[in-house]
């Protein structure tokens, strides 16, 4: 369905625009229908920015990401609406999202003021009343209401319903529950486990490894712009290859470990960076940085489905 293409993202910076700062490099990676992919990475890593793009909202640098096979850069116009039709984002921030003086009702009828004129009203209001149920919110009790008389829940609810309605393809679930509280955060994450075995498919973005794991099929792991690590959840989970990602998992906070055990196994794990680079056992003359022109992939398959980027990832590649 989607698939992004040795995508870059370069943006200019300094004085005048005199200098580039690289926040994308050569990520390449494919969500399916029906499947959840969860973007994983530290902040600044480059998860949003791949979002963005993703959504149109910034323009690629280099690479392509295609949506059934057409380069979506390609779309203009009546094309450009056709593929918000398929593909929208819901963000982390869901108050920043809505117009305070516009209440719900309002946000949900400019979807049937732009895309669906011909529909009737009683029709229109059984699709919303649908769509509204389905991500377990009452109409009779969200509708008539201002922003800020919803909670981040409903808010962020509401998003994902007003998506619904256009009986998207994908959708870019962008750090959607950083904000929410415990309980809340679990209605959501299993209200995209539901939409995900209807046939939705979700880029699911976030810095939370535990979140990823519960909902995921497929794992990317982002570090500094570059995906290092990609595979089944299970295996990159279960099996990290990469130090980046086994620190990550180390400083996952754990009931039955205190902080100062946590410190002495993040600092083996440092200390294991010296060790061999499994990339580089698959491409043992891979003299410059992966991804160059004419050079090895950027990923190695260490084992079936599981892939795994260059131990000196942004050193020259020679490790």
């Amino acid at each position: 369905m989607l698939e992004l293409g040795r995508i870059s993202k370069v943006y200019k910076v300094g004085a005048f625009g005199g200098k580039d700062l690289t926040a994308v490099r050569d990520v390449s990676f494919d969500v399916q229908a029906g499947e959840v992919v969860s973007l994983i990475g530290e902040s600044g890593s480059g998860k949003s920015t791949i979002g963005k793009m993703i959504l149109r909202l910034s323009p690629v640098t280099n690479g392509v990401i295609t949506l059934d096979g057409v380069d979506i850069s390609t779309f203009k116009r009546k094309q450009l609406k056709d593929y918000y039709r398929n593909v929208q984002g819901v963000f982390q921030d869901p108050f920043s999202c809505y117009n305070p003086i516009f209440k719900a009702d309002r946000v949900i009828g400019m979807i049937k003021d732009e895309y669906f004129p011909e529909v009737s009203g009683p029709e229109w209001s059984g699709k919303v009343d649908a769509s509204l149920e389905a991500v377990r919110l009452d109409p009779s009790q969200v509708l008539n209401k201002y922003p800020h008389q919803l909670s981040g829940g409903q808010l962020q609810r509401l998003l994902i319903a007003r998506a619904l309605l256009l009986d998207i393809k994908l959708l870019v679930a962008d750090e959607i529950i950083s904000m929410l509280d415990a309980s809340t955060r679990i209605d959501v994450l299993n209200l995209l486990g539901d939409l995900k075995a209807r046939g939705l498919g979700v880029l699911f973005i976030t810095h939370d490894l535990s979140l990823g794991n519960y909902i995921s099929e497929k794992t990317v792991i982002l570090r500094r712009g570059r995906v290092v690590e990609m595979g089944v959840t299970d295996r990159v989970f279960g099996s990290p290859l990469h130090p980046y990602t086994k620190s990550l998992l180390a400083s996952v906070p754990q009931l039955h470990k205190k902080w100062e055990q946590v410190e002495v196994e993040l600092a083996a794990q440092g200390a294991g960076l010296s060790g061999r680079c499994v990339y580089h056992e698959r491409y043992p003359s891979a003299g410059k940085a992966p991804g160059g022109d004419g050079g090895p992939p950027t990923l190695a398959e260490a084992e079936d489905g599981h892939f795994v980027a260059c131990f000196r990832l942004d050193g020259d590649g020679t490790c």
